[in-house]
Formats: structure tokens, C-alpha cells, sequence
């Protein structure tokens, strides 16, 4: 309940306390001052939860009609079904199930509204047409802004624009090809890292026996690809190396372990967060608010001395080196403070996002031998091995059908961030419903990637083919439709969403994520280590800030010889 009228309660309160206490009638009883201010702002309480949770959402909202999913409780919504499953499954069952035209309301806690889009119309709205008149909530971008600075994922309206466009050029596509040697070679570290640990825990438990004294060891993939795309991302991005993969205790690395952690306390945040003002909110005695502050107050500092170590090297050399922050720099746009905010957010989103992904395209792999042969195959043939130091371009790595294929059917099936969440600025409308200011607005990704009436009867299979055609014999309506994987719209996909408000860092994402994730396959084989884990449906997976197994993905890492 964000918009609970917590001060116009609070003063009139005040005020009826007051005036009884000092023109109250003989009939009624002095109760003092405390007493009848806690009663009135209880009774008015009590009246606008009754208003609210009862009232306006069963017989009043214009939104009444809408589709809607069966159950709930009568007083709490959807709430129950929505946390006992991981984020975005409900979503994702609703749009497969309803009757719709691609709006659909549910109820949150304690009957709060909410209106899921997962339409190609209501999308473009959200997200294009009148994306400045749907903004974060306030509790969230509160949440945000802690942990991310006040960057350009964060801001709002005008600052919002000025951000987007001052960062442009550093994003553009013709500067992010000239990082993909950048990726390479921090992949490569992170192989030989790898390897490394892998031949020293072979080597510690290495038996008589040839089989056993292979060279593999046991990996958690998301504490190595976490490790993996900080010093990338900290490397091509900001022209730092954390050195995380040589040191996985340095503190950067582990206060953003800690930070994005699923946390039982960050949950319990989330929910009172709907109930609370911010200020409130982050004051509250919580292990995890003091967490957070010790967290952002250390990434600010790295990013300070980051800003100051790059504006100093730039004037010493006086040319531009071809990290992100060096471009940001030149474009003038920016105070050192913002520079700061930005470096927060890219840090932070970008590393945690491509970890995501790797840790399900390593999974979706040791699932599927076949498919994983298959990808090494193309990666071996046409990439240098991870023995050489030689360097690959943007058009080695954007020519390899399967490795691009593949990549595109992770991001979809496994969008690191399966739910967006936007609300209201104004009174407003989507697809002509009327949508009242503060309505919360669900975009999720984990649902719209899986429409069956967008990306045909096969939505739910996990199917790279759909993004590949035959270069030599499929017609001009085949390549099109491999480009997008067989979408019915732009908007199918929601992965890295659409619009003003889509993410900046897509291309640099995608490049990262295809460098890292080829040199990993290209010179190991994955296996799981927990053959449970092969079904889907009995994983756990936990939202923090991205979507992963809440136990960590374990698989066997075996050295495959010969690149």
C-alpha cells in the first residue's frame, strides 16, 4: 500500500486530539491528548485498509472485468501462489491459461492491484509511447538507488533522457566491437584460472586408479562466473582488473556476494516496503539495511578512486583508452558524482546479469552432451585456443552461427530478470483500459518469452535452432524470422526490454556473455553433479536481484585436451 496517507492521517489526528482536548464537551470523556490521537489515527487507519483492501478493489476499481486468474484469498490476493513459486512462473502460467488480449489483473498483498502486460500493444505503450508515464515505484527505485547509485537504471523523466544520452556513444556498437579482444582475454584468464584449480584439486585427490585421476574438479558456476564477468566487466568497462579471479576473498568480491545473495531479510524488506515510506523503510533495525549501506558506501569509494585514477590518466596520456569510463569521460556530460552513480549501476548490472547467464547456459549444456559437442565443435574449428595469445574481432565471434544461437535461446529462456516492475505516474491508459495513478504494472519477462501466441506452439522448448537458417538456402522470410527467433513482434522478447528504458548495455552484454561462455566450453566439459537438478521443475530457484538455483549449480568441470 505505497500510497497509504500516512501524514494527512498523522495531522489530523493531531489536530481532532487538539481541539477536543481543548474545546471538548463536558459529555465526552478526557481521555488526554495521547490516547485520543492513537484512537483517531487508529479509526482512520482502520478505515482506509477496510476502503482498501475490501472496498475499492472488489466493487470499485475500473479495472474490474479484466481477466483474472482463479483462488485467492479473500484477503490477500494472489499473494500465496505468487511467493511459494519462483518469480515469474505464475505469471508465466496465467498468460498460457487466461483468456486474454494481453492485460491481466491479479491481486497482490492485501488485495493490492496489479495489471500484468504481456501483450505486443500494451508493451509498446509501457515501454515507448508513454514509458515516461510509467516509472519505477518508489519503494523500489528507494532499493535501488542503494544499491545501484542513482545511474541511468534508476533515474527517472529528465534525468533520465540527459543520462541516456550522454552515455550513448560509449554503448554504440561501433565502440563495443573494438572490447571483444578485452573479453577475450579476460575469458581466457578465466580458463586458465580455472584450469588451474582444476589441476590442483585433481592433483590433491588423484588415485591409482587412470579414471579417477582425470583432470576435473567440482565447480559452483555462478561463484566462477560471478568472479569471471566482475574482472571483465571491471576490466572492459572501467580499465580496472579486480583481480577477482585470482583472489575470489578480496572484499569487492565479496561484498557483492553478500549483496546479492537471496536473503530472507531482503524479502521481508520487500513486503514492508509496500506498506512503508523509504524513509522509514531503510531506518528499520535490519541486519540487511546495515549491509547495504556498508556495501554502497565501499563500491562509491572504489568507484571515486576509479574516476580520479582514470581522469588523471587520461590527462597524463592525453588520448582515450577504449574502456567505457575513459569514453563516458570524454563526453563531457558528466560530474565526477555522476560518473560515480553510473560506474555503480554498471558495475553492479553489469556483471551479476552475465553471471546469471552463464550459470543456465552451463546448466542447459551438461543437460544435453550432444548439444554441448556440438557447440564446442564450432568453437574449436574457428577460435584460437586458450593456449594462444592471440586475440579474436566482433566478426569471428558474431559469425558463429550456433554460438550466437544458443546464446539468444539462454537469454530467452532464461532471462536473468524475470519481473519489471513500473507503476502509474499519472491516470492514464493501456490498450484503452483506464489505468488509475500508482496501479502497479508487471512486465515479465519470464512470462511474454514463453507466449505461446507470439513465439508459436514450441514456446516452452528450449530450442537454439529457432535462431539459425541456412545461409546458403533459406529465403529472405526464413533469415528474418531467424533473426528474431521466430517472434511474432518486437515485443516478444523482453529480455533486455524495449524503448527509452531498455537496457543501455545490451550489446556489451551480448558480447561478454558469447566471449566468456565460448572460451568455457571450448576448452571443458560440464557435467552435472546432482542428476536431480536435470528436471527443471525441481530446481529452486531464488530471486535476488537476478534469477539463479538457490543452492548454486554444481557440475563436474573436465579438462578436454587439445585446445
Amino acid at each position: 500500500m505505497e500510497h497509504f496517507p500516512w501524514k494527512p492521517i498523522t495531522a489530523s489526528s493531531a489536530l481532532v486530539s487538539l481541539l477536543l482536548a481543548r474545546y471538548g464537551d463536558d459529555k465526552i470523556p478526557n481521555l488526554g491528548y495521547a490516547a485520543t490521537f492513537a484512537g483517531s489515527w487508529l479509526t482512520q487507519a482502520g478505515a482506509v485498509l477496510i476502503y482498501a483492501v475490501f472496498v475499492y478493489p472488489k466493487f470499485l476499481s475500473p479495472l474490474i472485468g479484466l481477466p483474472e486468474p482463479p483462488g485467492g484469498s479473500w484477503w490477500n490476493g494472489h499473494f500465496g501462489t505468487i511467493v511459494k513459486e519462483p518469480s515469474g512462473l505464475p505469471h508465466r502460467r496465467w498468460t498460457s491459461t487466461l483468456d486474454h488480449d494481453g492485460v491481466i489483473r491479479y491481486l497482490g498483498p492485501l488485495n493490492q492491484e496489479r495489471l500484468l502486460v504481456v501483450g505486443s500493444k500494451g508493451l509498446s505503450e509501457v515501454l515507448v509511447t508513454k514509458s515516461y508515464q510509467f516509472t519505477k515505484p518508489p519503494s523500489v527505485r528507494a532499493v535501488l538507488v542503494r544499491l545501484l547509485g542513482d545511474g541511468v537504471l534508476v533515474a527517472e523523466g529528465d534525468d533520465h533522457k540527459v543520462q541516456r544520452k550522454n552515455l550513448m556513444p560509449a554503448f554504440a556498437f561501433r565502440h563495443i566491437k573494438d572490447l571483444y579482444p578485452v573479453f577475450w582475454r579476460k575469458s581466457r584468464d578465466s580458463v586458465h584460472a580455472l584450469t588451474d584449480f582444476i589441476d590442483s584439486d585433481s592433483a590433491a585427490t588423484a588415485l591409482a586408479d587412470v579414471e579417477k585421476a582425470k583432470r576435473t574438479a567440482v565447480i559452483e558456476v555462478g561463484d566462477w562466473g560471478s568472479r569471471a564477468t566482475l574482472d571483465i566487466v571491471g576490466t572492459a568497462g572501467l580499465g580496472r582488473d579486480f583481480g577477482s579471479l585470482r583472489d575470489p576473498d578480496n572484499e569487492l568480491t565479496k561484498v557483492y556476494g553478500k549483496l546479492f545473495k537471496p536473503n530472507r531479510q531482503a524479502v521481508i524488506l520487500g513486503l514492508i516496503g509496500l506498506f512503508v515510506p523509504e524513509w522509514i523503510l531503510v531506518r528499520l533495525p535490519f541486519r540487511r539495511n546495515s549491509d547495504i549501506l556498508y556495501a554502497s558506501n565501499y563500491i562509491r569509494n572504489v568507484c571515486r578512486d576509479l574516476v580520479k585514477e582514470k581522469k588523471a590518466k587520461l590527462q597524463e596520456k592525453g588520448e582515450t583508452d577504449v574502456d567505457i569510463l575513459s569514453v563516458a569521460l570524454e563526453s563531457g556530460g558528466f560530474t565526477d558524482e555522476d560518473l560515480v552513480d553510473q560506474l555503480m549501476t554498471f558495475l553492479a548490472a553489469g556483471h551479476e546479469t552475465t553471471a546469471t547467464s552463464m550459470t543456465w547456459a552451463i546448466y542447459m549444456l551438461a543437460k544435453d552432451p550432444e548439444m554441448q559437442q556440438r557447440l564446442r565443435d564450432e568453437v574449436r574449428k574457428n577460435l584460437p585456443s586458450m593456449d594462444s595469445t592471440q586475440d579474436v574481432t566482433s566478426l569471428e565471434i558474431d559469425h558463429l552461427p550456433f554460438l550466437n544461437a544458443f546464446c539468444n535461446e539462454v537469454l530467452r529462456y532464461w532471462a536473468p530478470v524475470p519481473m519489471t516492475l513500473r507503476h502509474a505516474a499519472e491516470d492514464t491508459t493501456i490498450q484503452g483500459i483506464k489505468v488509475p495513478k500508482g496501479t502497479r504494472i508487471m512486465l515479465c519477462s519470464w512470462a511474454t518469452n514463453f507466449d505461446t501466441t507470439q513465439w508459436g506452439p514450441d514456446a516452452g522448448e528450449f530450442k537454439p535452432e529457432r535462431w539459425l537458417a541456412d545461409p546458403d538456402t533459406a529465403t529472405t522470410e526464413e533469415k528474418h524470422r531467424a533473426a528474431s527467433g521466430g517472434a511474432a513482434s518486437n515485443y516478444s522478447n523482453m529480455t533486455f526490454l524495449h524503448g527509452p528504458r531498455s537496457c543501455i548495455g545490451q550489446a556489451f552484454a551480448k558480447a561478454e556473455f558469447a566471449c566468456l561462455l565460448a572460451s568455457w566450453v571450448g576448452r571443458f566439459q560440464f557435467e552435472l553433479k546432482n542428476e536431480i537438478d536435470r528436471d527443471e521443475s525441481q530446481l529452486d530457484i531464488k530471486g535476488g536481484a537476478t534469477a539463479r538455483p538457490s543452492r548454486g549449480l554444481y557440475v563436474h568441470a573436465t579438462v578436454v585436451e587439445g585446445w
